[in-house]
């Protein structure tokens, strides 16, 4: 069996990378990961070995930021990091018998000046973005090299399109990402109506993305959550505790409190109440009815679950206008963002004008919306059990 070494640039793309290779294991490979962004705690999570110490960035590392991020990389030294991660790649590169990247551009050109032979999961980029996908240069080349043994896509569309663009054959088998989600049932209690908050995992701008929540969560009237049942969940990440929380509302109206006999802690404001649900991401994706999110997987994950995703811009360094509006293009008409300018009373307001309209649509008997976000899961995400059928075919090519 081969030693294989997993390079991702991304949280996102860490996830995936674990999956397939855990995967990988499972078949009998011996698997190292080397994320060139952040401590690779999806690898850890699945006991796979990361050869290269990381780190965390305030940005969550080199990707898809404001310009104030892209300067904030800078000056943090993310750059120099960067090309550390690759000198620590091209020093060991050779003890390997198999590169599998899974990201974009970046790690493509690492794997391919280590000259490996490489297999290719290209999560970062979609046909859908414009219908036409315009690879940054100089990634079209380095994946005709017959060096790049399997490049797989996040989607049929853009499978269709690079087959033709890079005239080989390239496979669309599913997305990693969504295989727990489809597959491990983790359920809240029963509701009549629920909303999912996710803000996002990166620090501070989870900050800042929560506080926006808040202000959405305002808007909704007291009744809906009294007498209509509306349930409201926050996935929040263990990093961000207690009493980091206090202080984030210390100057809102807003108050933390211990539910002694539901055993949970909430967010209270008169009459609205947000229950706090630490590493539970699945659990709030699964039960919602629809997802109000500032986040970039778990928006993905949630179109892949046939639920309806309402945007709130932030001011980034991540989730912003650009961002929210790149995404939109990626995951299709399900996928909604209320006007006004971010940050704006306005927005607020009209976000949550929108989640009460949604919420409607679905409990009516009008079946479009449904029928709607049921197709997008299929033609944007497809179904679970991405990271096998994508480890089987890497462990083929291996072998031949």
């Amino acid at each position: 069996m081969a030693k294989i070494l997993l390079l991702s640039n991304g949280h996102g793309e860490d996830l995936s990378g674990s999956l397939i290779g855990k995967s990988l294991e499972k078949i009998g490979h011996q698997v190292f990961a080397l994320p060139m962004v952040g401590t690779g705690k999806a690898y850890s999570r699945q006991g796979i070995k990361i050869i290269c110490k990381g780190k965390n960035f305030k940005t969550g590392g080199l990707g898809y930021t404001s310009l104030k991020g892209r300067i904030t990389e800078i000056v943090e030294g993310q750059l120099l990091y960067l090309i550390t991660k690759v000198w620590h790649f091209l020093s060991t590169a050779k003890t390997y018998d198999l590169v599998v990247v899974i990201g974009d551009v970046l790690p493509v050109i690492t794997a391919w000046i280590g000259n490996l032979n490489t297999c290719v999961y290209l999560v970062a980029y979609s046909s859908h973005y414009e219908g036409k996908l315009s690879l940054p240069w100089p990634c079209k080349s380095c994946l005709r090299s017959r060096k790049f043994l399997g490049i797989y896509s996040r989607d049929q569309l853009t499978a269709e399109d690079l087959s033709k663009q890079l005239d080989r054959d390239v496979l669309f088998l599913g997305n990693p990402f969504m295989d727990e989600v489809l597959t491990e049932k983790k359920h809240l209690p029963k509701c009549i109506h629920r909303i999912g908050l996710l803000p996002g995992s990166r620090r501070p701008e989870l900050e800042n993305n929560l506080l926006f929540m808040l202000s959405v969560i305002e808007f909704l009237p007291e009744k809906l959550l009294v007498n209509e049942g509306l349930e409201l969940d926050l996935g929040l990440v263990n990093s961000m505790g207690d009493n980091d929380l206090k202080r984030l509302i210390s100057k809102t109206s807003w108050q933390l409190v211990k539910n002694n006999s539901r055993k949970t802690t909430e967010l209270i404001r008169n009459q609205h109440l947000i229950t706090v649900r630490r590493d539970s991401f699945n659990s709030v994706l699964q039960s919602s009815d629809i997802l109000l999110c500032m986040a970039g997987t778990a928006a993905e994950q949630a179109v892949g679950l046939a639920k309806p995703v309402l945007q709130l811009p932030g001011n980034g360094p991540q989730f912003t206008n650009t961002f929210a509006e790149a995404q939109r293009r990626l995951l299709g008409p399900t996928v909604f963002c209320a006007d006004g300018a971010t940050g704006s009373s306005i927005n607020f307001a009209n976000t949550a004008n929108l989640a009460i309209k949604l919420l409607a649509e679905l409990k009516g008997s009008d079946m479009s919306l449904k029928k709607d976000c049921n197709q997008q899961a299929k033609v944007r995400l497809g179904t679970s059990g991405g990271a096998k059928l994508i480890a089987l075919d890497i462990s083929n090519k291996i072998t031949k």
